[in-house]
């Protein structure tokens, strides 16, 4: 659930703010369409950790693979957050938040696949059928507790959402 929290939370924030913090231009539908192709960039590297994860997965055991994969996420999902936009450091922001994101569908890519297998493994002969359909409850609760997210954080004034409320940069600093 909290992989694809992670995941699917950077979705809504490609169409709400990436585009004009990471790709500014004259045209701002060529920017959000450049921040959805990072948000595929995710997507497209999904296959390649789960080849990575249950290659290592069979090699130094699954358990170490998939808290690998869940630190992976965690760690690139901060970065994400504190990454500085395309005015501070140029081209570099760009560049860094589609390595960021292809790092989050490496570690989606290897965690999902790991989870199903320790679930299925680890459970009682007779409830595997319950346990593997929880596990697949994941993505979707994930992506309520994104979208909650997302709702919380725009009831914040605009200047604010775009300046520190999407992510972690910035915090307004303490009154007084």
């Amino acid at each position: 659930m909290i992989e694809y929290y992670d995941f699917l939370l950077y979705s809504t924030m490609a169409a709400l703010v990436f585009g004009t913090l990471y790709f500014p231009g004259s045209n701002p539908a060529v920017s959000t369409i450049a921040a959805f192709g990072t948000l595929a960039a995710g997507y497209v590297a999904r296959p390649l950790g789960g080849l990575l994860f249950g290659h290592f997965g069979d090699r130094i055991g699954r358990k170490s693979a998939l808290v690998t994969s869940m630190v992976l996420m965690g760690v690139a999902s901060v970065l994400i957050g504190v990454l500085p936009t395309y005015s501070s450091i140029g081209l570099t922001a760009p560049v860094l938040l589609v390595l960021l994101r292809c790092v989050q569908g490496i570690a989606v890519g290897g965690e999902y696949g790991g989870a199903a297998l320790m679930v299925i493994e680890h459970a009682d002969a007779r409830r595997r059928g319950t346990w593997a359909g929880i596990m697949q409850a994941g993505s979707p609760l994930g992506s309520l507790l994104s979208n909650g997210a997302v709702a919380l954080v725009t009831l914040l004034p605009r200047e604010d959402f775009t300046s520190w409320g999407w992510g972690f940069r910035s915090w307004p600093a303490p009154c007084c």
